[in-house]
């Protein structure tokens, strides 16, 4: 079956092409939802028409979207799970988890259906990309670390310039000590 968009439609086109799409696909959601028309010549006339309206509303929301979408993008979501000894998790990051985790960054609400990725199922980091619009795919990386994991890895990096400022202080007191037991049997 021939169609004419009349709006933009993720992963098949934009509004005023016209494409060959499954009688399905065409029949049971496009037509229904008025995301396309059939192709036949009167509708054909009006392609022209059709593509500078998508083209003048593309642009306008672009712009509104646009300051979302470098906030987003480049943005890093920890997600602290429990997980077995092999890295593989008690369950999943699933695309509802990353939208709750960008709502809670950046108070804006997206629909999980505009987050393209997997779900993730082991410890590393993974990246995911939101599509705001047609245009517009910001991504962000996925941070997916154990419970309390991260907690540890920040304390080891931190533990070694401790460990440098101890060696120095005990180097400047390795002769205190000497001087101070006395006074601490004195005490006694």
């Amino acid at each position: 079956m021939k169609v004419m968009l009349l709006k933009d439609v993720y992963k098949l086109g934009r509004a005023g092409e016209v494409k060959k799409v499954a009688d399905g696909y065409g029949r049971n959601f496009l037509l229904p939802q008025r995301l396309a028309v059939i192709a036949t010549v009167g509708a054909m006339k009006q392609s022209d028409m059709i593509k500078a309206k998508a083209q003048v509303q593309r642009v306008a929301v672009n712009d509104e979207l646009k300051d979302l979408g470098e906030q987003i993008n480049g943005m890093v979501l920890d997600f602290a799970v429990r997980a077995g000894e092999t890295g593989k998790l008690y369950g999943s990051i699933t695309t509802q988890d990353v939208v709750n985790a960008l709502l809670a960054k950046t108070n804006y609400q997206i629909k999980r259906h505009q987050v393209d990725m997997q779900p993730v199922r082991e410890l590393g980091e993974f990246s995911a990309r939101i599509r705001l619009t047609v245009d517009l795919i910001p991504s962000v990386k996925l941070t997916v670390h154990r419970e309390g994991e991260a907690m540890e890895e920040k304390e080891v990096e931190e533990k070694p310039k401790g460990r440098s400022k101890k060696s120095t202080a005990e180097v400047e007191t390795e002769s205190a000590p000497e001087e101070s037991a006395p006074e601490a049997v004195a005490e006694e």
